[in-house]
């Protein structure tokens, strides 16, 4: 498995995007890869991600969202160069599965990526973007997020839900991943 992490932060954002990526899509599956913003402000966070992604997937002209991820200011354009030429257009869904994004490239191109709530702790979010990111990975955004939810009660003490550790990081999880 090939995977990318750019933490190098584009000109003006801060940190730069906590991203990876599978680079090559010799075993496609349901994700292309896990991000892991530090907020749910939109407009603060999409950016730097949509700028990693052009320069891996090729420039990227739309970016579809789920309204459930993210705060109430909900753009429906970002500007994303200094001479504000270039537009990305964002749509938002209330029918897109819990943590999924998809960004699409000008030339067609599909990038699926779950998107780790910002209040995940370090280690539960690499965990998650690296399952998402892992070559031949079947587990769909839900799942991955569900897993997580586990873990975090497991954490905290709490019985884990039902089904959350059929996942390969609930199962990490109950092989003393996170201890």
């Amino acid at each position: 498995m090939t995977v990318t992490t750019d933490t190098r932060a584009p000109e003006g954002v801060h940190g730069g995007p906590r991203l990876l990526l599978q680079r090559d899509h010799a075993s496609p599956g349901p994700l292309d890869g896990g991000w892991w913003p530090r907020s749910a402000d939109p407009a603060a966070e999409l950016l730097g991600l949509i700028l990693a992604v052009d320069k891996l997937h090729g420039r990227i002209s739309r970016v579809m969202l789920g309204t459930a991820d993210w705060n109430a200011s909900r753009p429906g354009r970002l500007r994303v160069d200094e001479a504000g030429r270039r537009v990305v257009r964002l749509g938002w869904f209330a029918s897109m599965p819990a943590g999924l994004l998809t960004a699409i490239s000008a030339s067609g191109e599909r990038t699926d990526l779950v998107t780790i709530p910002p209040d995940t702790g370090e280690q539960l979010a690499a965990a998650a973007m690296q399952q998402a990111a892992q070559a031949g990975n079947r587990e769909h955004a839900p799942a991955i997020l569900a897993a997580i939810t586990a873990a975090g009660c497991l954490a905290a003490g709490s019985t884990p839900r039902k089904g959350g550790e059929s996942t390969q990081l609930g199962t990490w999880e109950w092989e003393g991943g996170l201890g």
